[in-house]
């Protein structure tokens, strides 16, 4: 699941992702870092989060039609 998150805010710019949890979150190009082990940093604006790919159970895009 890392690298497909990885490679869909590479492509799509944003994603929206569910979690094991229930929890949804959006992960955006500009403040989403994908580290080592499969943790994604993300820069909020007064907070940072980390995340585990691991827990991620699918995501989604926005398109544009």
């Amino acid at each position: 699941m890392y690298d497909r998150l990885k490679d869909a805010v590479e492509e799509y710019g944003e994603v929206l992702i569910h979690t094991d949890s229930g929890e949804k979150r959006e992960l955006h190009k500009h403040n989403s870092e994908f580290q080592e082990g499969g943790i994604i940093k993300v820069d909020a604006d007064d907070e940072i989060h980390w995340l585990n790919a691991e827990k991620v159970e699918r995501f989604s895009i926005h398109y544009e039609f």
